[in-house]
């Protein structure tokens, strides 16, 4: 199958950190989000990806080029205009790019399970659309999708009361016909957000009697829509990790801990966590569980749980105590006493109490 991952969202929800950088390209434990999803794409043998790219799309290009450097081919179609996932899809196709049956990806999804294995799962059976299914606390955030004696016959965006019963639509739609779904997309119209949603194109099958199947993943799934749910698919990642240290420990690393190749170890690490490339940790730092500290950074002073620092930060909390907070690439931060929660952008300067 060919591949297509959609990446020309704003992400509004994590603002200021997606002024400069996209939300898919933000790294996690050392890779850009999208790269997960990417991996999974090539184990379910998509080796022809097609990024739909908006918002800084550019950074797409600088960073991935024609795919050569992970094994694939990557080409680049633009959404000029917010038109949905629907629109987004069809500006794949129209592209030429997509040439036969297709797998579709949001690239700032992330599956606990093995994608590849329900992508085969479709490859190898004769639905026209598949789809993969589960379950949320929140169900009115996403797509809502109802069953009927095992079979897929109803899909609502976002409903405001979703019927009892029903499963989540997650990130990842397969379609046998691209050409069906192009002419799909033109019966389509826009929802009242003013987008051509994919539960509208899925119905779409479903109404003209298309085979529609489903899988319903049992692992974890998450949309890092906002920065709690960034912050959450932080810890449900770091809980699976292995341990691995290649860096140098000085100091003391308590549980599960990735410290990566240059890092240097002086205080505490309290795992789960993880230490990039060439980061520093001093000895009057502590890092508790589930903090992401991203290659270059330098923690000279406090305690940080349950917190993500991109690249080249420094920080020193002197007596302080960093609790679920993302701190943007290339920021210093300087704090006296006190527990904060911070979210910040690139480039920021925050001095507090020091």
């Amino acid at each position: 199958m060919d591949g297509v991952v959609l990446v020309a969202g704003e992400g509004t929800r994590l603002r200021p950190l997606t002024f400069t950088v996209p939300k898919p390209l933000i790294p996690i434990m050392g890779r850009p989000l999208v790269s997960y999803g990417l991996r999974g794409l090539m184990s379910g043998g998509v080796d022809n990806i097609v990024f739909v790219i908006g918002h800084l799309g550019g950074y797409f290009i600088d960073y991935f080029g024609d795919g050569s450097s992970i094994g694939v081919r990557i080409s680049y179609v633009t959404q000029e205009r917010r038109l949905g996932i629907a629109h987004a899809i069809y500006r794949a196709i129209e592209s030429g790019a997509v040439k036969g049956s297709f797998v579709v990806y949001l690239g700032d999804n992330y599956f606990g399970d093995d994608i590849g294995f329900i992508m085969r799962s479709f490859a190898e059976g004769d639905h026209d659309v598949y789809i993969v299914l589960t379950r949320t606390k929140d169900p009115s955030k996403f797509g809502y999708v109802l069953l009927r004696d095992g079979k897929v016959y109803k899909l609502i965006e976002k409903p405001r009361d979703p019927p009892p019963g029903g499963y989540t639509l997650s990130g990842l739609y397969m379609f046998r016909d691209p050409d069906l779904v192009a002419r799909a997309f033109k019966d389509l119209k826009p929802s009242w957000r003013g987008e051509y949603e994919i539960t509208d194109m899925i119905q779409w099958f479903i109404d003209r009697d298309y085979s529609v199947g489903y899988s319903v993943v049992t692992g974890w799934w998450k949309d890092a829509g906002s920065p709690s749910d960034l912050l959450e698919l932080i810890y449900l990642m770091l809980d699976k990790v292995d341990e691995r240290i290649e860096g140098e420990v000085r100091g003391e690393v308590i549980g599960r801990a990735v410290i990566e190749k240059g890092a240097i170890i002086e205080g505490r690490i309290v795992g789960p966590a993880y230490i990039g490339r060439g980061a520093y940790i001093s000895r009057d730092a502590i890092i508790e569980h589930y903090v992401d500290v991203e290659s270059g950074s330098r923690i000279l002073g406090g305690s940080l749980t349950r917190s993500l620092v991109l690249e080249e930060v420094e920080i020193n909390a002197s007596r302080a105590r960093i609790v679920d907070s993302i701190i943007g690439r290339s920021s210093k931060v300087v704090l006296g006493n006190g527990s904060y929660s911070i979210i910040t952008g690139d480039y920021s300067r925050i001095v507090q109490g020091a």
